[in-house]
């Protein structure tokens, strides 16, 4: 049964680039309509705007002035955003990464719901999986809320690999300095790293919707690993495929989306979602 219904309505987005196969209008709405709630949930694609992250501040100043609720934000925005806003959570500024801004008496809300949606999936998903030394790649605004869960979730060492070293340098020096005894340092080498390495985490757009192909020699993997992909658009990414066949353990992306979007939606309404819930809906979609 549906839940009251509330009088207040919420409009609310997801900024991005190439965001068409996206299950967050349907996640966010479904739960919505469980709880009795009118909400709106509008993709706005920089893709089809023939834009970047360049417009993010007319994009913001517009979602205000037409009555947004807030927006989440994804690749390539997670970092640019950070600048527009007016404050910032507490995992939010930790990770130096936005996916989710909350519009409030005149002030935009900067968090971050990817760190501890990721951790989330990974308990559920991989619970017993060694966590020693960790390679990761990717180091933009998804790779580091995921490399923050890495380290609350106990991995020793964290090893980042970027197309970017310097976006990886930025990352480590930001890792480093939190409290704790981990090790988090930039590698070039991945063949190295990954031959000690216990599992690897991948965080960057390769493998999704638009962004096809692989983001590593599959034969760098070898049995009794475990492969965490962020990627859910398809979840069967060519990475997790290629790392079964090579006897390793997966955990898809689709874990983290769903408790991503469980917090952001109580961000939004105030109102704590049903999680178990939105990962039936998520299955059906």
């Amino acid at each position: 049964m549906a839940a009251p219904a509330d009088n207040r309505s919420y409009l609310v987005g997801l900024i991005g680039s190439g965001i068409g196969g996206s299950r967050s209008p349907a996640l966010h709405e479904s739960e919505a309509a469980s709880q009795g709630l009118r909400y709106l949930y509008k993709l706005v694609d920089l893709q089809r705007l023939g834009g970047d992250a360049a417009i993010l501040p007319r994009l913001l100043e517009a979602m205000e002035l037409t009555g947004f609720t807030g927006t989440n934000v994804t690749h390539p925005c997670k970092h640019a955003v950070v600048p527009l806003l007016d404050q910032l959570s507490p995992a939010a500024a930790a990770i130096g990464a936005v996916n989710t801004v909350v519009f409030a008496e005149g002030r935009r809300s900067g968090h971050n719901t990817d760190c501890w949606g990721f951790a989330e999936s990974f308990r559920r998903g991989l619970p017993d999986a060694e966590r020693e030394v960790v390679v990761q790649l990717g180091a933009g605004g998804a790779g580091a809320a995921v490399a923050v869960a890495a380290l609350d979730l106990g991995v020793r060492r964290l090893l980042i690999h970027d197309r970017e070293a310097a976006r990886a340098d930025a990352l480590v020096e930001r890792l480093s300095a939190r409290p704790g005894d981990a090790t988090v340092e930039r590698v070039d080498d991945l063949r190295s790293a990954l031959a000690a390495a216990d599992g690897l985490i991948h965080a960057t757009p390769t493998g999704m919707a638009g962004h096809g192909g692989i983001a590593l020699d599959p034969d760098l993997l070898h049995a009794g690993q475990w492969v965490a992909d962020v990627v859910y658009v398809p979840l069967e990414t060519e990475l997790l495929k290629a790392a079964r066949q090579r006897g390793c353990r997966t955990l898809d992306g689709g874990g983290m989306a769903v408790f991503q979007a469980v917090r952001a939606f109580e961000l939004f309404t105030g109102i704590r979602p049903d999680a178990e819930r939105m990962l039936h809906r998520f299955a059906e979609l």
